[in-house]
């Protein structure tokens, strides 16, 4: 049933979910492969509760600086429910999949106590990381009329990072500490192939701007 599934899910995030550059239905689709990928190394997930999930998990989506952006997984969750109904979803399953929604963000700091959660939490995060994840973290900043970096420190080395100013500063201050927090051995193996694609970035954007990275806490540049 997964394929169908994953059609009509998608179909609802399409029509009423708010997108943006970094919360599109591609995310969508990059989270639904993350967590195939991590469910295949792990085993015990129900694909299809997690196929919903992974779906329906950004269906409120709020700014990055909206005050209220902390609520955004609970609400996501919520506003799930009816259309999980729909879909032909018994109540157990409706729990699971909106539990794994609620649990999956990082400001709402609900921990995980299913597969599906802990999956669908490593697989979003796994989006914010390598290749794809620069380019999220630099147009969300970029949205937010925040510089790429400081130009008289770059990678803070005399100073705390401060992302609400500089792009940049967001990897310190969260992105490179995420490979930690992953819930699954095979979250952690692929986040920290994608920590590397990270840092040869920052790396060579070091050498282009004259900025040794040494001082970059954690970064191991």
């Amino acid at each position: 049933m997964t394929e169908g599934l994953r059609q009509k899910v998608r179909a609802i995030a399409a029509t009423g979910m708010a997108q943006d550059s970094a919360h599109d239905l591609a995310h969508l689709d990059r989270v639904w492969a993350n967590a195939q990928a991590i469910a295949a190394g792990e085993g015990g997930a129900d694909m299809d509760v997690l196929c919903a999930a992974a779906y329906l998990h950004d269906l409120v989506n709020l700014p990055k600086d909206a005050p209220d952006r902390a609520q955004a997984s609970t609400l996501s969750a919520r506003a799930a429910g009816p259309h999980l109904q729909t879909l032909g979803f018994d109540a157990q399953r409706i729990a699971a999949a909106q539990h794994a929604i609620a649990a999956h963000s990082f400001s709402a700091g609900i921990a995980p106590e299913t597969p599906e959660a802990c999956i669908l939490r490593d697989a979003d995060r796994l989006d914010a990381l390598g290749a794809i994840g620069i380019a999220r973290a630099f147009a969300v900043s970029g949205a937010l009329d925040r510089a790429l970096y400081d130009p008289g420190d770059p990678f803070a080395a005399t100073r705390a990072p401060d992302d609400q100013s500089f792009a940049l500063d967001h990897w310190p201050a969260k992105l490179l500490r995420l490979p930690d927090g992953m819930t699954t051995a095979t979250g952690r193996r692929l986040a920290r192939a994608r920590i590397a694609t990270m840092l040869r970035f920052a790396r060579d954007l070091a050498d282009e701007i004259g900025h040794a990275p040494d001082g970059w806490s954690g970064a191991g540049v």
